[in-house]
């Protein structure tokens, strides 16, 4: 489907300011969306929801469809009465410019716990009565992901498949006993899904009140430690002690020499389909409940992803095995209606790939980082070309900032020579016919007049920052996702050149 021409904003939530060592859904998130109203900017991006695992990346979560409790705010938490201004009185002081997840995780894990022990007792009747529906109408995934997540907390946070043979295998007597064995963990589990998601609901409202939509994201595959992959083995090439057989990734490419090993199971497809692709229905319906518009990372593995056998080192041994295809997306598009999606098509894309998301009428992806380099295929991605119908990026949560990428030096975050960091520095200097100076502002410029119905620019972009603000390095296992700005970088100078290069540029509905 096509979008109404407008502009926003990537920034994830854990990226806001805040006093309690991670962006949360509380009052700073509301003043990010009366900054994004005085932007000009309609649409604010988001990576995942889920709830983080081991290297805190969002594209690796313990349920695709359970929201982060780590972003529930403790000021609405004690203005909701379920949480007192005692509580917070010992609690750490942490960094106001990145995320410690090793220390912070404890320390607000302790908070969110003694919500759980103090709920029957602080929770109004109506605050009872609307965790008791949330968790009907949410059982078919919330009865698993709580049972799952009581379960890692007794073991430590050790992969499923390390537990005892019988929970692997989900042997129903040792479920039932697990339920009664863990039943306030359960509980408690189930609390925290309850309040993230009447706090987000409360912030997209606000959002809706600004006529802003949120742009959601979701990958592809899901992580192999999840409820997910535990609770529906059969849809997963998983052999009997649950182990991937064979695993996702990509091959080499701009990123990584040896490509991107995700370690990701792979889908079973054909019992996808088997099943009127149902597990996937109640993904997508689950995604819209919380976003307006859902970009799907990695699209093109619906047409071929890269296979990896499940012992690989690297994912260099892989090879191309077809995806769904169409029947997917028509069984989506029947149970769901129309599905405002946005396909990241970066990467290596073949023309079936194409096809298939120009047949589904998919706005793919442009990225002005990759619009100067290679000469040999630089034309394709000129923003003179780009269609009408996709999204334009001055870069995306895997890039570097437009700053760090333009001043990067060989050997420092890049895989180019210093002749050909030169090359592509004239090339761009003289496409933008610019002296490089606010490279960052030609970038942003450069992505809002252009032909796309959708631009999108990160955050340390417009605050001019570099290559200490990026989000994620990819193939780097470590130091990623913790970036979060402060208010005072948001210059009112700043916000007021957005809103004129919005108005400019027709991106502004106000």
């Amino acid at each position: 489907m096509e979008f109404a021409r407008a502009s926003g904003v990537l920034l994830h939530p854990t990226s806001l300011p805040g006093p309690h060592g991670i962006g949360d859904l509380g009052p700073n998130a509301y003043r990010w969306i009366d900054s994004l109203t005085e932007m000009g900017q309609h649409l604010w991006q988001i990576l995942p929801l889920g709830v983080t695992g081991y290297g805190d990346s969002p594209y690796q979560s313990f349920s695709t469809f359970a929201g982060n409790p780590l972003w529930i705010s403790f000021e609405l938490l004690v203005k909701d009465g379920l949480l007192t201004q005692a509580h917070l009185a010992k609690f750490p002081k942490f960094s106001d410019d990145h995320v410690a997840f090793g220390d912070v995780i404890p320390a607000r894990t302790e908070i969110l716990k003694s919500v759980c022990r103090s709920f029957e007792r602080r929770a109004t009747t109506n605050q009872k009565n609307a965790f008791h529906d949330f968790c009907d109408s949410n059982k078919d995934w919330l009865d698993d992901f709580a049972l799952f997540m009581a379960l890692k907390e007794a073991h430590h946070l050790a992969p499923w498949t390390t537990w005892d043979p019988a929970l692997v295998r989900r042997d129903e007597q040792a479920l039932n006993e697990a339920r009664r064995q863990h039943r306030t963990a359960i509980r408690n589990a189930k609390i925290l899904q309850w309040i993230f998601d009447d706090q987000w609901q409360r912030l997209r409202a606000r959002c809706r009140e600004r006529n802003i939509k949120i742009i959601g994201d979701i990958p592809i595959f899901v992580a192999h430690d999840s409820a997910d992959a535990w609770a529906n083995r059969e849809l997963f090439h998983l052999d009997d002690t649950g182990r991937p057989t064979v695993v996702a990734g990509v091959p080499p490419d701009y990123f990584s020499a040896t490509g991107q090993l995700w370690g990701n199971p792979l889908y079973r497809w054909d019992a996808h389909a088997q099943t009127g692709f149902a597990w996937w229905i109640r993904r997508m319906k689950k995604i819209f409940e919380m976003v307006s518009i859902v970009r799907i990372d990695h699209f093109r593995g619906f047409e071929s992803y890269w296979e990896i056998p499940g012992d690989a080192p690297t994912a260099a041994t892989g090879r191309w095995v077809p995806g769904p295809g169409r029947a997917l997306f028509e069984a989506l598009h029947k149970a769901i209606g129309q599905l405002p999606v946005i396909a990241e098509d970066l990467g290596i894309i073949t023309p079936p790939v194409d096809v298939l998301r120009d047949q589904l009428q998919f706005p793919g992806m442009r990225v002005l980082q990759f619009a100067f380099g290679d000469p040999d295929c630089a034309e394709i991605f000129k923003p003179h070309g780009y269609p009408k119908n996709c999204v334009v990026y001055t870069g995306t949560h895997d890039n570097d900032t437009t700053v760090g990428w333009f001043h990067s030096k060989p050997g420092v975050g890049s895989t180019r020579s210093q002749e050909e960091i030169d090359r592509e520095h004239r090339v761009i200097l003289d496409y933008l016919h610019s002296d490089g100076r606010e490279i960052q502002w030609d970038l942003i410029a450069l992505a809002m007049r252009s032909n796309p119905d959708t631009a999108i620019i990160p955050l340390q972009d417009i605050l001019g920052l570099g290559s200490e603000a990026r989000m994620n390095t990819p193939g780097v296992a470590g130091g990623n996702w913790q970036w979060r700005f402060r208010w005072e970088q948001l210059a009112p100078q700043m916000k007021q050149r957005m809103r004129t290069i919005a108005q400019q540029t027709k991106r502004t509905h106000s």
